[in-house]
């Protein structure tokens, strides 16, 4: 258990109370800011119109007069900080909440007439819509009354092409995306949208200078009211037919420098050409191949919109253009050919990032200094090269020792990468890169760990990892070799006898020293969509398999070994690992109108050992742990189970040798339930967004080797769980999300029975219940609340 030193809930509760009344009395008080001869807009409506469509001509009446939601709290929040000497503020506006809607006739009537297109744009051809205002003691009410008419349908379908080809291409397409059809309601909006896709359609099929203006429709009325005919129209240009242009020669030219072009660039134009495209750098940065691989606009090819655009994309995703521009020219007049122009402007190629932080709780402090150095352009194809160095310490306080005088833990770690923006495969070369942009990445790592008078844990990681797209919204990644040496050492002349006895599961961990070869692969769903607010279904699924190959090369070689006894298979020397260890994160994000969206979340894995691993269980960083800003947050990351483990089992010795250590098991269950909403539309520069959430999960272990209570059993999961709830606050300047979670502990598995039920003593009896805790439970210490901050939203 971590624990940290919480406001006293007297306080809380107070200000929580007066915060309330102020907001309150600053709610009810609006009327009394503004001047006799205005009104604040409390009410409006909309009648005799169509339940279909009620909430889109409610979105044409103006936004400075909709008054604001009875339970929102942004018109208190404003009177509260933009008010003086009974006036509302002319200048100096604070960015708080939103002001009141003031009466103004003339967005009335603006309102009025907006409402009225609407409704002829549905087919109400006829319509007419009248404003009624009613004032009294400075609250207004607004009524807009409409008189729709008869609605047309559409009787008739027909179209008028000149160009005969287009018509062929149209009617061939049409199918796939037309919204019109005989017999339906007359909507301006399906006009639209039918004049938008056969511009989409005709630009991908080569007429590269076909405009929206050419397409528009005849509304032909008829002797019946309620019926009328439709027909499309798309026109010739002024010069002739619509012509279909193929690609000629691509000239891609990148810039000296950041800085952009010369003046001219009419020298570079007529070069040789190679496969179609002139290649010009004139930075001297790049070579040519990984570059012209993304360029989709091929030679002889029918323009297509759609690779013009895939261009584009690849060239940004490569990060190492800051500027990406395609232009066209023709050669003379006559020519159905059209020469792409690709200008580049390059980016900076190098940076260097210095991070830190500083963790503590209320017996420990410390600090993480990192520094990553990052060349996107490392060997002139745009390979991306990271090297990062972080080190860092804790250290324990209090009883009057001065800081970092008695530090307990030390962590060092170098790490570096390429990453290179294709699928490097040994005698096959994949195309891809229409959805997305493929990468192979060569990593390295080494890992450094002390805790003091414990355990010291060296890592040796390598990897090669293929990462593709399928389709936007599906993901893969394959690492078909990742090697991994770790080396553990135990201090076992500073820990106590009786601790190594109770504790062996956590011996062996500590103390492994092997070696694991084996592969991974992970799939993603949707993960395109999680900063859109839609309903969809995220997933994230990975499976990592180590050892089956070693296994099965020492089976061959006809070495007999007997892990159950301790006669291990080696691999230089070493035992190898021999597990599997599948990982799930399935999300449903259900979109409630507006800016409001609910999430619920459930995370899970398992890590299983056998063969040459058996009795000696997966590697230590396998390991699943529950609580922290993105899990059960009421609880600090790595201080859940596992199952029902409590530390008051140990001796003071005990307990004070394994302060700050994970917990950690081989199984992990995790759920959220999140309600997120709008706070304030403008926050210093942002917005403030709000959630409202409930976290359930734990750890657990798969065998009894460290204690019955660790182990997961299916008729003691609800026993076992443990349960947060909490709210929080989402900074949101655009790029990035700043987080701020609250997070209060319902109930807690490390008890038993009805004292699991925390929640109880929070509100009665905290103080009494925390002394009892921490005197059973030292050098940890009981807190009921845990504050979470984070960049991004959790999940």
């Amino acid at each position: 258990m971590k624990a940290y030193k919480s406001f006293k809930y007297s306080e809380l509760k107070s200000l929580a109370i007066l915060l309330f009344i102020i907001v309150l009395i600053q709610g009810c008080s609006s009327t009394k800011y503004i001047p006799d001869y205005q009104a604040i807009v409390k009410k409006v409506t909309i009648d005799s119109v169509d339940s279909k469509f009620e909430e889109q001509a409610y979105n044409y009446v103006q936004k400075d007069i909709r008054p604001s939601s009875s339970f929102s709290i942004n018109v208190p929040l404003y009177n509260l900080f933009n008010t003086k000497d009974g006036r509302y503020k002319t200048t100096d506006i604070k960015p708080f909440g939103t002001p009141p809607a003031i009466l103004d006739s003339t967005l009335v009537e603006i309102s009025r007439n907006q409402i009225q297109k609407f409704l002829n744009g549905k087919g109400y051809f006829q319509a007419k819509v009248t404003s009624d205002i009613k004032v009294k003691d400075k609250k207004a009410e607004i009524n807009f009354k409409a008189q729709p008419g008869p609605a047309s349908y559409v009787r008739k379908l027909s179209d008028f092409i000149i160009t005969k080809n287009i018509g062929n291409i149209y009617h061939t397409e049409k199918p796939k995306f037309t919204h019109l059809h005989e017999g339906m309601q007359y909507d301006s909006d399906s006009l639209s949208y039918e004049r938008e896709q056969v511009y989409r359609v005709m630009k991908e099929n080569g007429y590269y200078s076909f405009l929206r203006p050419f397409v528009n429709f005849d509304v032909i009325e008829t002797t019946d009211v309620k019926k009328v005919d439709l027909r499309m129209n798309v026109t010739d240009p002024p010069d002739g037919n619509h012509k279909q242009f193929n690609i000629g020669t691509t000239y891609l030219i990148i810039a000296p420098s950041p800085e952009g072009f010369p003046d001219s660039l009419r020298k570079y134009i007529n070069r040789d050409t190679l496969n179609g495209i002139v290649y010009t750098d004139l930075s001297k940065r790049y070579r040519r191949n990984p570059i012209v691989r993304y360029d989709f606009l091929k030679q002889g090819e029918l323009y297509d919109i759609r690779n013009e655009n895939l261009t584009y994309d690849r060239l940004y995703e490569l990060n190492v253009f800051k500027n990406v521009k395609i232009d066209y020219f023709r050669r003379d007049s006559t020519s159905n050919k059209i020469n792409p122009i690709i200008l580049l402007i390059p980016q900076k190629v190098m940076s260097n990032r210095v991070e830190g932080e500083v963790p503590f709780n209320g017996g420990t402090v410390g600090f993480n200094l990192s520094n990553t150095y990052t060349n996107n352009n490392i060997f002139r194809g745009a390979e991306r090269f990271e090297l990062q160095l972080k080190g860092g310490l804790q250290s324990r306080i209090g009883n009057g020792s001065s800081l970092f005088s008695d530090i307990y833990q030390r962590d060092f770690s170098i790490s570096a990468s390429i990453s290179v923006p294709r699928l490097m495969i040994p005698f096959y070369t994949p195309v891809l890169g229409a959805n997305g942009m493929p990468h192979t990445t060569f990593s390295s790592s080494y890992i450094y760990a002390l805790q003091k008078d414990v355990s010291v844990r060296r890592i040796f990681i390598n990897s090669i990892t293929y990462d593709w797209v399928e389709t936007k919204s599906k993901l893969h990644s394959f690492t078909p070799l990742n090697f991994e040496y770790r080396f553990g050492s135990l201090d076992y002349d500073k820990i106590p006898e009786s601790l190594l006895a109770n504790n062996l599961y956590y011996v062996r961990l500590l103390d492994r020293k092997d070696f694991t070869l084996g592969m991974k692969y992970t799939y993603t769903l949707n993960a395109d969509k999680l900063n859109q607010l839609r309903s969809f279904v995220y997933l994230r699924g990975n499976i990592e398999v180590a050892g089956n190959m070693l296994q099965l090369l020492s089976n061959i070689s006809g070495s007999k070994h007997d892990p159950g006894n301790g006669d291990y298979a080696k691999i230089l020397g070493l035992p190898f690992n021999q597990y599997i260890r599948p990982e799930v994160d399935l999300r449903w994000y259900k979109h409630l109108g507006g800016d409001r969206q609910f999430v619920a979340r459930l995370s899970s894995g398992i890590g299983y050992s056998y063969g040459n691993s058996v009795g000696r269980g997966i590697p230590f960083e396998k390991l699943f742990f529950a609580g922290g800003s993105s899990g059960v947050r009421a609880w600090q990351a790595r201080t859940i189970g596992p199952g029902n483990y409590n530390r008051e089992t140990l001796d003071s010795a005990q307990r004070r040798s394994f302060f700050g250590l994970d917990q950690l098991g081989e199984m992990r269950i995790e759920t959220n339930l999140e309600y997120r909403t709008m706070v304030l539309r403008k926050f210093f520069g942002g917005v403030l967004k709000g959630a409202a959430f409930i976290d359930a999960g734990n750890v657990w272990n798969l065998t009894n080797a460290d204690g019955e209570e660790k182990v997961f059993k299916l008729n003691k999961l609800v026993q076992q769980l443990a349960i947060g709830t909490g709210v929080g606050l989402r900074y949101d300047v655009q790029y990035f999300v700043f987080r701020f979670d609250i997070g209060l502990k319902l109930k807690d598995p490390q008890f038993s029975g009805s004292d699991q039920w925390v929640i109880s003593k929070f509100l009665s009896g905290a103080r009494d219940f925390k002394n009892t805790y921490n005197a059973s439970h030292s050098p940890d210490t009981y807190r009921f609340l845990q504050y979470n901050f984070g960049i991004g939203m959790p999940f």
